[in-house]
């Protein structure tokens, strides 16, 4: 299945936007995702109207929409049916705790989509310097995109020339530190969030530079795609040059405006419906396990935390899904440690993730993401819980 060069959603063949360009052909979830590849690669807007040879998708197919009325039927069903009761009050309790952070979070990121460049992406993540980790993930702390997204935008960066140190540090920083996920995150756990955000910058800074050395020493591929950048490039002075050509005129803010919603709703209709899955299971957990289950079984103990890490490697769920059901863990058990270790597990373990970097970045890169990353999950886990 095709991904969305932009915002990498796997994307089917038969229903997506299509667009042809020099007898190569890029599938698209949304005219958002379509129209900004193409005002990246210089298509004009001819050349997109020839090529776009599917209709938007329909309302009632929307994912997020069938999502929220299976949710809103189960709530309404649960005055007539009595045993649905308990759902229906955990679910009302998830929303009305985390409804503003999804809210700012979306309108965040389409403030991202909108004025920050990818080209700023693509220019810093090359070198062999300790600096280039650093950058890998502040801008990944920057990228509103969910794992998976961000797993494809990482796959890209690395066919346009960044380093595989980087690529890791990268994608370990996105989902779990990005910016509109750290404002979600503090809706859930207020300001502990902020500590299961700073260790997911430590171990991407951490694992960044265990590549860079293994890469040093050959144990892991080098990428063929890297190549120099533009020499005197300066991001600094590229970005006082837009400052000074942009003109606020009431068109121009406008624009913006319409911009920055389009983003949203772009970046809603890729996470949302995930973040509204994770609330149904973790309301199905609230409402119907037992509370001495989690306690006995994935409490703040060793055997906690190993029964934490399988189950969150075990599941495929979307970052932004898992926050819900981690939240929920912490909930049940008080152990923010385990919490941390789902949540980070998630990424480290995913075989979907694994097999990819596998073939895409190279085996050696692959095998050693969980040997280096899960020791440090672990270790952070049982400080977390020590601390909290």
């Amino acid at each position: 299945m095709p991904k969305d060069p932009i915002c990498g959603m796997d994307v089917r063949e038969t229903s997506a936007l299509k667009l042809t360009k020099d007898g190569k052909t890029n599938y698209f979830c949304s005219e958002h995702c379509l129209k900004k590849f193409a005002k990246q690669n210089g298509i004009n807007d001819k050349e997109v109207a020839t090529c776009l040879v599917q209709p938007k998708t329909k309302w009632y197919k929307n994912k997020v929409i069938i999502i929220a009325f299976l949710l809103i039927l189960i709530s309404v069903l649960s005055y007539i049916v009595p045993i649905l009761e308990p759902f229906r009050k955990s679910l009302l309790m998830y929303f009305r705790r985390i409804w503003w952070a999804i809210l700012l979070g979306l309108v965040l990121g389409g403030i991202i989509d909108r004025f920050i460049p990818r080209e700023y992406v693509s220019h810093i993540l090359a070198g062999p310097q300790k600096k280039t980790i650093f950058y890998s993930v502040i801008l990944g702390f920057f990228m509103s995109a969910c794992s998976h997204g961000i797993l494809a935008l990482s796959i890209e960066l690395h066919r346009k020339g960044a380093s595989n140190p980087a690529i890791i540090a990268f994608l370990l920083a996105s989902p779990w530190a990005n910016f509109p996920l750290t404002v979600m995150l503090i809706g859930f756990f207020v300001l502990k969030a902020l500590y299961i955000v700073v260790c997911a910058l430590i171990i991407a800074i951490i694992t960044g530079f265990i590549f860079q050395f293994l890469e040093s020493r050959g144990l892991i591929e080098i990428n063929k795609n890297i190549k120099e950048t533009a020499e005197g490039f300066s991001m600094l002075k590229d970005l006082k040059e837009r400052f000074k050509s942009y003109k606020a005129t009431p068109k121009a803010i406008a624009q913006d405006i319409k911009g920055v919603f389009s983003g949203s709703i772009s970046l809603a209709n890729m996470v949302l419906w995930w973040i509204l899955i994770g609330m149904g299971l973790a309301s199905l957990a609230a409402a119907y396990i037992p509370q001495n289950i989690f306690q006995n079984y994935m409490g703040p103990t060793a055997l906690g935390l190993f029964v934490t890490l399988i189950v969150a490697t075990i599941m495929e769920v979307c970052s932004e899904g898992t926050a819900p059901l981690a939240f929920e863990i912490y909930r049940q058990t008080a152990a923010l440690g385990n919490a941390f270790v789902f949540l980070m597990a998630g990424v480290v373990t995913d075989y979907t993730e694994i097999g990819l970097l596998w073939h895409n970045v190279g085996k050696k890169t692959a095998i050693w993401l969980p040997v280096i990353t899960v020791p440090q999950v672990i270790v952070l886990g049982i400080l977390a819980n020590i601390i909290f």
